[in-house]
């Protein structure tokens, strides 16, 4: 039975009525009949947009005096609209109780997988995450940061806002920034945001929802996706309606200062039916929490973030439906929020400050069309990411006067993909083309504040072609077959900066690399269903700078690839049942894994570290114990192994790969009830647990962290347009190493901690106009 709630995109021009309600049903996956042939020959508006059936059929029938008569979910009937009948006469007796009409709800779709998978049939882990009004108006402002909140598998270091690095599942290669590939990759719908560079942080402002889809999803994504994919989906333009949003909120840290963030969404049809403009703007300031009693400085460490999107959507474009947008982010940190053991809570005296700038923008086109049954998508998107990081080097050169690091990383990010999807839900298949061309530039000095000396920089230019597809298709009635494979040609060029004819190590590098995947799906009747799922992924090598005392000023470091392999079962639809359960037992094989690093001196290099295999289990079960009440439990457990570790890194005994804890798990309690007419109340507690973990591989970063327990509450009342909201976060106002790095000169002494911020206290506002 075909979904007529789920959108589809629909692209019919006006037209005869009985084309255009043919081409509705061949796009829709339905039957439209037109009998009488003076309708069939009246004047339709046609159709075009992410819209469902129903939307479609009610903007394809607007003027022409007929109406749709639906036979069941996959046949309608076009008719002569009825004449509306009088009211009925006044009657003191009651009316019959009317019966609600109850439809279907729509299956959720895979849309990262671009194949349109349903969810529930995926052959593989996928999370997915939708937002509501109320959840965003409070939460957008954090980012990434709040969705980790919500998933123990993603992990992510704790650097600060716009400079940390995240990780799914236990795939992570070191704990900072350096010229390597992310191992997580990060899109905004169909936008590809990042390459080598620390997540962006965006905010989530107007968000549709999110689906992290566990890696290597080499396949699909190429290099840059070890770990897996986080796909941030955006609301699109409504080319029919005029609409707006804002939100407001004012926040009070303890031992801190006060915040505040502000959020506005306003969408406008410019010409009704085929151009419209969706616009966000946002602003945020975190209060600092962390006090220098040398300086005589509080809240050093407050951070401010701000930033636009803004998107326009063409119909009808040469038969098109064509998406030109822009994003920025400008993310700016007073200083670090690490603090040093032994000395007053809270506080950290330096000889300077160390702020951090991040600056994002974004500019990207995308276009898709119907071919017959399939469907046409087209990306290309430019980025611009410049960051800017100072450090406190002082006694780096073992003198007492203070000195300064500063790191600056350019990189310009070009990325292009064409490809064709269709097959429907049986049998869905996709096949495309991309581009990738991405430089990085890192330049680094070191010295005193105010005459700092140029030090050794390194370029890394790298590119990439590649051919994709995968398909799947019924083997037998309960069980669906998955394949493919990527071909990927990747090219990396490297110099140093301020010796651009060095050749103590060859800089170019060309590869040819295969990544496949191949899944099991087995759906037999009632809730149960299991997958079984093999992906490969890689990562190209490139050229970085040398650790301090080495021979070499530069460095080659080799590709590294990975495998894994998984077995998942689902137990219930999370959507309908009171019950569903989703678990996956996990095995990866990392081979020669590349990490960056810090040298002993303090300075930041990259190598491969060697080989690794992790093993792990991750699970969610969501319980409705009535229709107010919902229980959600969520975990995971690691067990990683640097089994075959590079000469220079080897210890007595196991080492764990850095950053991800053994386990985790988060309890969420969310109640919500309708209190009035038109008024609902809703609140939700939840508590996570972070175990312990270690900041890296080698004598030199086997610094524990992690290992604590932290609780959030929150409360909304919604009076339909308008909604108030308190949110508690950290409650218990808890104090723990969450992240054992803030200043890599001072690393050695193994005193570093970056504590939770304390106790906070959200109040916010939020209205639908």
């Amino acid at each position: 039975m075909a979904d007529v709630a789920y959108a589809r995109h629909f692209n019919i021009p006006p037209g005869r009525l009985g084309e255009v309600a043919a081409a509705l049903g061949a796009q829709g996956g339905i039957t439209v009949a037109v009998a009488d042939p003076d309708l069939a020959s009246r004047r339709s508006p046609g159709a075009r947009g992410n819209i469902s059936v129903r939307t479609a059929l009610t903007r394809a029938l607007r003027g022409t005096g007929t109406e749709a008569v639906f036979y069941d979910g996959a046949t309608v009937r076009i008719v002569r609209q009825r004449a509306t009948p009088p009211p009925p006469p006044r009657s003191t007796r009651p009316a019959p109780a009317k019966i609600p009409d109850i439809q279907p709800l729509p299956d959720i779709l895979v849309t990262a997988s671009k194949q349109n998978i349903p969810l529930d049939t995926y052959p593989g882990s996928v999370k997915f995450v939708e937002f509501n009004s109320g959840w965003i108006a409070s939460n957008a402002a954090g980012g990434t940061a709040a969705i980790t909140k919500l998933l123990p598998t993603l992990g992510a270091t704790n650097l600060g806002p716009a400079r940390n690095k995240l990780f799914i599942r236990g795939i992570a290669d070191s704990s900072f920034n350096g010229p390597t590939q992310a191992t997580v990759g990060q899109y905004l719908g169909d936008v590809r945001l990042n390459y080598n560079a620390p997540d962006p942080n965006l905010n989530l402002y107007d968000m549709k929802h999110i689906e992290v889809l566990v890696g290597p999803q080499g396949t699909l994504y190429g290099a840059s996706s070890l770990g897996g994919v986080i796909r941030l989906v955006p609301n699109a333009p409504d080319i029919d309606n005029a609409s707006a949003t804002a939100s407001a909120g004012i926040s009070s840290t303890r031992f801190g200062g006060v915040g505040g963030d502000g959020a506005a969404m306003i969408n406008l049809p410019v010409i009704d039916g085929r151009i419209a403009v969706r616009f966000v703007t946002f602003v945020t300031h975190e209060a600092g929490y962390i006090d220098d009693p040398s300086r005589g400085l509080r809240n050093i460490n407050s951070t401010t973030s701000y930033g636009q999107r803004m998107t326009w959507r063409f119909e009808d474009i040469l038969g098109l439906t064509v998406d030109l947008g822009i994003a920025t982010h400008n993310t700016a940190t007073g200083d670090g929020q690490y603090t040093l053991r032994g000395d007053e809570p809270l506080t950290r005296s330096n000889s300077i400050s160390q702020p951090f700038k991040n600056t994002y923008y974004l500019g990207y086109l995308t276009a898709r069309r119907m071919l017959g049954k399939a469907e046409l998508v087209s990306t290309t998107s430019v980025v611009r990411h410049d960051l800017r990081s100072v450090f406190d080097a002082s006694g780096h050169d073992g003198s007492t006067s203070p000195a300064q690091f500063e790191e600056n990383n350019n990189i310009t990010l070009f990325s292009h993909e064409t490809r064709v999807s269709g097959g429907g839900k049986k049998t869905p298949w996709v096949a495309g083309a991309s581009l990738i061309y991405n430089a990085s530039a890192l330049s680094r000095t070191l010295g005193k504040p105010d005459a700092p000396v140029q030090i050794t920089g390194v370029v890394n230019y790298q590119a990439e072609a590649a051919l994709f597809g995968q398909f799947s298709r019924p083997i037998l009635s309960t069980l669906t077959g998955t394949v493919g494979g990527r071909l990927t040609y990747a090219r990396s060029v490297g110099n140093l900066l301020d010796n651009p004819m060095d050749k103590s190590n060859e800089p170019f590098s060309n590869e040819l690399r295969f990544s496949g995947t191949l899944g099991l799906d087995w759906h037999p009747p009632g809730s149960f269903s299991a997958f079984v799922h093999y992906q490969q992924g890689y990562r190209a090598g490139g050229l970085a700078v040398a650790p301090s005392g080495s021979a070499l000023e530069s460095r080659k470091f080799a590709a590294d690839d990975l495998s894994m392999s998984e077995i998942g079962l689902r137990l219930g639809n999370r959507e309908k049942d009171r019950l569903s359960v989703r678990a996956a037992f996990f095995f990866a094989d990392w081979n020669h894994i590349q990490a960056d690093l810090i040298d002993n001196s303090g300075l930041p290099y990259t190598a491969n570290i060697g080989s690794g295999r992790i093993y792990g289990l991750d699970g969610e079960i969501i319980w409705r114990l009535s229709s107010a009440l919902t229980l959600t439990a969520a975990a995971f457990l690691n067990d990683s192994d640097l089994y075959a570790p590079e000469a220079e890194f080897a210890t007595p005994g196991e080492q764990t790969l850095p950053n991800i804890a053994r386990d985790g798990i988060r309890l969420v309690a969310g109640w919500r009830r309708n209190i009035a007419p038109g008024v609902t109340l809703s609140s939700e507690a939840s508590v996570r647990y972070i175990g312990k973990s270690r900041l890296g591989v080698g004598p030199l970063l086997d610094i524990p962290q992690g290992d604590y327990t932290v609780g959030d509450v929150g409360a909304r009342i919604d009076f339909g347009r308008f909604g108030l909201s308190l949110d508690v976060t950290n409650i218990s106002d808890i104090r723990a190493n969450s992240f054992a790095f803030g200043n890599p000169f001072s690393l050695a002494r193994r005193d570093q901690m970056t504590p939770l911020r304390p106790r906070t206290i959200r109040l916010g506002i939020n209205a639908q106009f």
